[in-house]
């Protein structure tokens, strides 16, 4: 799936990650309050350039295993404040997971939200997807009320399955069908 860049929302530009996006995708990738329930660490400006290179050609979804990783750009502020992950996990079962990640100088305003609609849209219209899930540690209550807020439900709550930075970590599933997408759009 080849896309018309910039996707535009209400508020927002989505967009491939571009090297001039250096200082502001550092700006959040380097905070410890980002990555607290996350998998990956904190990370330094050279370590995030890096990423940013790998960033930069997820650009489109052409087969299974694929992510579109998408630049939230805000235009009000001129500037990037997060990213948005659309990740193809089934091409038979038509299966599909969002991911979001925000500055916090830019949380509480509906953002994240507006940037994981359009990832569901692309998941749903664009890939023809069945079903999406989203993932988060459940002491992330902000990230499962956003996948509440978009009418995902929770389909499991996984104690202790696995080992998640030193401690046992616990995980809640949540997930969307594409009728029950399509009920909520009507």
């Amino acid at each position: 799936m080849r896309l018309d860049y910039p996707l535009k929302t209400g508020r927002l530009l989505l967009r491939p990650f571009e090297p001039g996006d250096l200082d502001d995708f550092h700006a959040y990738r380097s905070r410890p309050d980002v990555f607290r329930y996350l998998y990956d660490e904190p990370v330094s400006r050279e370590e995030c350039a890096e990423l940013l290179a790998k960033l930069v050609s997820d650009n489109e979804l052409a087969e299974e295993g694929q992510r579109l990783a998408l630049a939230v750009h805000l235009p009000d502020a001129g500037r990037v404040i997060g990213s948005t992950v659309l990740k193809w996990r089934s091409e038979k079962d038509r299966q599909g997971e969002i991911g979001y990640s925000l500055n916090p100088d830019f949380q509480g305003h509906g953002y994240a939200s507006e940037a994981a609609r359009a990832m569901l849209a692309l998941g749903f219209d664009g890939l023809g997807l069945h079903r999406i899930v989203a993932e988060c540690d459940p002491r992330n209550e902000p990230s499962w009320r956003l996948m509440e807020r978009l009418g995902m439900r929770r389909e499991a709550h996984f104690r202790q399955n696995e080992i998640f930075k030193g401690e046992w970590g616990d995980l809640f599933v949540y997930a969307l069908l594409k009728e029950e997408y399509e009920r909520a759009q009507a």
